[in-house]
């Protein structure tokens, strides 16, 4: 993994996490025990701190990044789509951030909420735990229903078991 210091911000990453060899974590960043950070990922702590809670899984290409002296939180066994970017926001427990969305300064995703893919949570908006938003800018449609809580739960306990075997599993060849 490429895990860098930025003058005296040291990342943390617990012995339980695997963090891709082609990912970047720099700076003041925590990453909580059987998370799961994955190729091309980035999160920065340069100028701000970045906190990543269990469990979750932060997927490829994923962007993390604080403001200079702000704060990023992701929650415990947070989805973090492909490609999405998350900027000095608040993405409580549970919730998910769909293949290349973005949720940008100040905005907060409430647990269990889904951004859908592409959608874009605007400086300082909403999701309300429990709700779907859709679309750009991102606007709630209606409630995560026990059906698809469900197959969420089982995609997130996929990628916990990844978190654990990882590194035991990947073999470079060539």
């Amino acid at each position: 993994m490429t895990v860098y210091a930025f003058g005296d911000r040291h990342p943390r990453v617990a012995s339980s996490a695997f963090v891709s060899p082609s990912a970047t974590v720099i700076g003041d960043v925590t990453i909580g025990e059987e998370c799961i950070v994955l190729p091309g990922a980035v999160i920065r702590g340069d100028y701000g701190e970045v906190v990543v809670g269990a469990g979750t899984s932060v997927q490829d290409n994923v962007i993390v990044h604080a403001r200079p002296e702000g704060r990023t939180v992701i929650g415990e066994e947070v989805t973090l789509g492909h490609g999405c970017v998350v900027h000095n926001a608040v993405v409580d427990d549970l919730a998910v951030i769909g293949i290349r969305a973005v949720v940008s300064d100040f905005a907060v995703v409430g647990r269990w909420a889904v951004v859908a893919e592409g959608a874009v949570v605007t400086q300082g908006s909403q999701i309300p735990a429990g709700k779907v938003a859709v679309g750009v800018p991102a606007r709630v449609i209606g409630d995560l229903r026990p059906e698809h809580r469900e197959e969420l739960a089982r995609h997130k306990a996929i990628y916990r078991e990844l978190a654990r075997t990882y590194a035991d599993r990947l073999v470079a060849e060539g």
